[in-house]
């Protein structure tokens, strides 16, 4: 199923693509969002950004209000310091680090892409480190692609498949998109063209 949706999309006319793309920044503010106590998010020159220092205990988080169930999601990053995640189909919890589900490890190490699951199973996938030498380029803005449909999560970097992960039963099914800013780092985060695609 996973494989023929992905089919699907390839295959519409760019202008039955465009309509089924939903932009999720403005360019301009954070309507749409909400954040977590942690760091501060803010919009720069167009661009969310997102700083914290190694004093903050707690994970900062910027939230969408709406949740999601299957899509395909894409934003473009670039790390100055720290690591970062893009969250999806996560849900709120009481604690420091905000929220449990997955994140796709946005970094500057050779994880950058893979599966880690906050408040659960910790990595569950792991990108080949020679294969992420070859599509990222630390400190360049990099395009991120995740496609979360059912049961299967594929993360791609720049257009090439880093990480998947078929057939968990055990992954959330639906819920919120949120970009992270780790606690106890120095962090400098951005990101821009964020968009989902609900299938």
């Amino acid at each position: 199923m996973r494989v023929f949706l992905l089919i699907l999309v390839s295959c519409l006319p760019l202008s039955a693509q465009s309509a089924k793309w939903s932009p999720l920044f403005n360019g301009t503010d954070l309507t749409g969002w909400h954040t977590l106590p942690g760091g501060k998010w803010e919009v720069v020159d167009g661009v969310i950004t997102g700083t914290s220092g190694k004093s903050e205990k707690r994970h900062g988080l910027l939230v969408t209000d709406k949740t999601y169930k299957n899509f395909i999601l894409r934003a473009k990053f670039k790390v100055t310091k720290g690591d970062s995640g893009l969250y999806f189909r996560v849900q709120k919890i009481n604690n420091q680090v905000a929220v449990k589900g997955f994140q796709a490890e946005v970094d500057n190490s050779k994880q950058v892409g893979g599966l880690y699951e906050t408040a659960g199973r910790a990595w569950t996938k792991e990108p080949d480190p020679k294969l992420i030498a070859k599509v990222y380029y630390p400190g360049e803005w990099t395009q991120i692609t995740v496609t979360a449909i059912g049961d299967d999560i594929t993360v791609s970097l720049n257009g090439v498949v880093v990480t998947e992960l078929l057939g968990d039963k055990k992954c959330l099914k639906q819920g919120h998109i949120a970009l992270q800013l780790h606690s106890k780092q120095e962090m400098h985060v951005e990101f821009k063209d964020l968009a989902i695609f609900e299938l």
